[in-house]
């Protein structure tokens, strides 16, 4: 917390904000579990880890989210709560932690119960596996825009969305218990949020990666209508899985532990299940009460929620995935594209005259952009996600142009990550960081892009319209097909939707 403090602080000095120091005041709000304590960093006050659900603990693992205990007197909050169980990763380390349904809100200074401003409630990123609500300090959003950001955390991994008939037999569904956990904090904000002077009515949710999946789902889910009035998908789709995937992915992992029934995973010590379900594919269920439909179909026949939308991806996002690519011959690269692809694309993707050792990393990695190798994540799949909104709503679209930037992190040394998936995250959230903060190391034009995004996202999350102050016009996208090139320096310009097909060579991915 004090490092993730210390970043925005010092990002809002590049940015030319001002900081403010601590006065000392300690907010207070009252939530329907009772009266919460935060702290006040001069402009911004923040109450972190406040529970939106009774823990999932012993006979709630694997059930759906209960309503939170109340508590007597008033609750501190003034720390995250522990993130949901998860393996160490780049978004963190290991956890084992169960009792982990918590979210933060964070307002303007001196904001009074009843003021009705408007919401950013964000869902943040890491395959369903990892992440937590604590990687993304709102602190900048709030200073810049003044409206209020809630982050959240949700459960993870087989303790998220395992799927497995012994549990469908309890709930009348299974595989969904992450998601429902996002809709179970929705509805605590609709509850609560105006005793911190937010507005239920202007809620826009956001999210990036399996965020955006989250996005995408909730746009189709019968019990997320009317909690949000706007959506922000960052370099998203919309994959699910069927019911009966779910539970057999969930009965083989039973079998493994050795399980015959629920009371035995139950059982279960936590690390466990975390080790065990390493390679348990994890995904949002679809076909279940919580989730009926097929989003991506839902979206492709207008059967969505038909709310102002944000959805765009990062121009190198397949970079972030090809580094064991890293030192690979012009031979292994081709016989690892003809191959998987075929020769047509790597007719299309050839070896350049001159090379070195990230050549192969850097081919494989526009592959994987353009086609949408993960999860439809970027490229082709999604500029067709884009026109698909657009058909049916009012769509802004985006591209994270900006190829330059410091990178994800310092290793591999040499290493170009470029608009590489998850690059544009610590230019609205500078406490955002693979391992090293990010933020501070920015220049002048890269503090500028940040300080543009900011605008932009905040001026949608007021007004349903993205805005920034010195930056090109951001026309929708369903009115005239232009995409916002976002780039550094305040160079950020709207092109043709054509400009971004044909750098992702559509032409061979789409047919």
């Amino acid at each position: 917390m004090r490092r993730q403090l210390t970043v925005a602080l010092a990002v809002l000095c590049l940015l030319g904000t001002g900081t403010a120091s601590a006065t000392g005041h300690r907010p207070q709000a009252r939530t329907e579990s009772g009266v919460v304590r935060g702290t006040d960093a001069g402009r911004v006050e923040s109450f972190l880890g406040i529970p939106y659900a009774a823990a999932p603990v012993g006979d709630l693992r694997w059930r759906l989210p209960r309503p939170a205990p109340r508590w007597p007197g008033v609750r501190d909050t003034i720390s995250y709560g522990a993130p949901c169980a998860a393996l160490a990763s780049t978004n963190g380390p290991r956890s084992e932690a169960e009792d982990c349904l918590f979210l933060n809100v964070q307002r303007p200074a001196g904001t009074r119960p009843g003021q009705r401003l408007p919401v950013y409630f964000w869902i943040h990123g890491g395959g369903l596996r990892n992440g937590s609500g604590a990687q993304h300090d709102g602190s900048l959003v709030v200073r810049r825009t003044g409206v209020v950001v809630v982050t959240i955390n949700y459960r993870l991994g087989v303790f998220g969305f395992l799927g497995h008939p012994g549990l469908t037999a309890e709930d009348g569904e299974s595989g969904n218990y992450g998601f429902a956990d996002q809709q179970a904090a929705l509805r605590w904000v609709h509850r609560n949020i105006a005793a911190f002077g937010g507005d239920p009515r202007r809620v826009t949710i956001g999210g990036e990666s399996a965020g955006g999946f989250s996005v995408c789902a909730h746009l189709s889910a019968p019990a997320s209508r009317g909690l949000f009035a706007a959506a922000m998908i960052q370099s998203g789709s919309c994959p699910t899985q069927t019911l009966a995937s779910a539970e057999a992915a969930g009965t083989s992992l039973a079998q493994a532990l050795g399980c015959a029934d629920v009371a035995c995973l139950r059982a279960l010590p936590a690390g466990r299940l975390l080790d065990a379900g390493a390679a348990t594919p994890v995904s949002i269920t679809r076909g279940v009460p919580t989730l009926p439909g097929d989003p991506a179909e839902a979206v492709r026949t207008g059967r969505f929620a038909h709310v102002p939308v944000v959805i765009g991806a990062n121009r190198d996002e397949g970079r972030t995935f090809a580094q064991g690519f890293i030192g690979q011959t012009r031979e292994q690269y081709e016989t690892f594209v003809r191959s998987t692809f075929g020769d047509t694309v790597l007719a299309r993707y050839p070896w350049p005259a001159t090379a070195d050792r990230f050549t192969a990393a850097y081919l494989v990695g526009a592959i994987f952009t353009d086609a949408g190798r993960l999860a439809g994540i970027g490229g082709c799949p999604n500029l067709a996600l884009t026109r698909a909104f657009a058909a049916h709503t009012r769509t802004y679209a985006y591209e994270f142009a900006h190829r330059t930037g410091p990178g994800l992190a310092p290793e591999p040394a040499g290493y170009v990550w470029g608009a590489g998936h998850a690059a544009e995250l610590a230019y609205v959230w500078p406490s955002f960081d693979n391992g090293t903060p990010i933020a501070p190391t920015f220049d002048a034009s890269e503090r500028r892009l940040a300080a543009d995004m900011v605008d932009a996202w905040g001026r949608f999350v007021r007004a349903e319209r993205p805005f920034a102050v010195g930056v090109s016009p951001w026309p929708s996208f369903d009115r005239t097909a232009r995409v916002m090139s976002l780039r550094a320096g305040g160079r950020s310009i709207s092109v043709p939707d054509t400009e971004i097909a044909a750098d992702h060579n559509c032409d061979l991915w789409v047919s």
